[in-house]
């Protein structure tokens, strides 16, 4: 018997549900057994797609957080004593938006999801850096800790 796939592959392997043929190549692994690939149905999770209604709704609330995040550090600068508390702060800033751009969508995950949230952080960082005027490493070591929070809360 051949492969209805793969015309040169022998196989004694069936569908489980439809009887084609099938090898170990293109065999789908079930519980319920061995099926083709048109019968196992693959697709992605749901989890992981994505609309661009979806994208649009990250973006806007990512947006709407990255700014009252920008004004929050702007009036905070001055009360932190310390620049290490500001690290804690843009950690706190990343992991906001990633976890509310996550909710806004019923927590769908993907990379562009990831791509809004990292660019919701940077858009934060800048409308706090107009206001503060004052630039330091902690900042962009911040602002990395605080991108890596967003992505990771999406992934």
């Amino acid at each position: 018997m051949k492969c209805a796939a793969h015309p040169d592959v022998e196989t004694d392997l069936r569908c489980g549900k439809c009887g084609r043929p099938i090898c170990p190549r293109c065999m789908v692994q079930t519980p319920v057994g061995a099926r083709c690939p048109d019968c196992a149905k693959v697709r992605r999770l749901p989890t992981y797609e994505v609309s661009a209604r979806h994208y649009l709704i990250a973006a806007g609330v990512g947006l709407g957080v990255a700014a009252a995040v920008g004004v929050c550090w702007a009036l905070l600068w001055g009360l932190l004593p310390h620049l290490y508390l500001y690290l804690l702060l843009a950690a706190a800033a990343g992991y906001a938006i990633g976890e509310l751009v996550s909710l806004s969508i019923n927590r769908k995950r993907g990379r562009g999801l990831q791509a809004i949230a990292a660019s919701c952080m940077v858009v934060s960082f800048g409308i706090g850096f107009l206001f503060i005027h004052f630039f330091s490493y902690y900042f962009l070591l911040g602002l990395a800790l605080g991108i890596i929070l967003a992505v990771v809360r999406l992934r």
